[in-house]
């Protein structure tokens, strides 16, 4: 047995930093992570017949599915505003359902634009 031990103890060992984990101060050697995706903020504007149709709700419903955080909300001029803060491929994702709306919806254009990040810690209907 005491060879066994003495074999192990002779190995060369990979570094850690090498197997994936990296030393922090506080507690020694981590597993790293995997990378958060890159968050981003876009701000979109759907016209048509978005309002007084349930759009506000299915855009809240889509957003809290892909975990996103932000507001919908209706303009006076008939658009509806959506300002959403997540990663670049669940914002696209987003856009798509909001050119497809509830089944009573017909949009007609969706215009979005990059915005300035807000904090919002969940995503939800914002009223005048």
């Amino acid at each position: 047995m005491l060879a066994h031990a003495a074999s192990l103890a002779e190995r060369p060992r990979e570094p850690l930093a090498a197997r994936g984990h990296v030393h922090t101060p506080y507690n020694g050697f981590v597993a790293k992570s995997k990378k958060a995706p890159a968050v981003c903020a876009r701000r979109y504007f759907v016209s048509g017949r978005v309002q007084g149709v349930g759009f506000r709700w299915f855009v809240e419903k889509v957003a809290r599915d892909l975990d996103l955080t932000g507001y919908t909300r209706n303009l006076s001029d008939g658009r509806v505003e959506v300002y959403a803060v997540g990663p670049a491929e669940k914002l696209s994702e987003l856009s798509g359902h909001l050119h497809v709306g509830p089944r009573m919806a017909h949009v007609q254009q969706v215009e979005e634009v990059e915005a300035e990040m807000l904090d919002y810690s969940d995503f939800r209907i914002e009223y005048f």
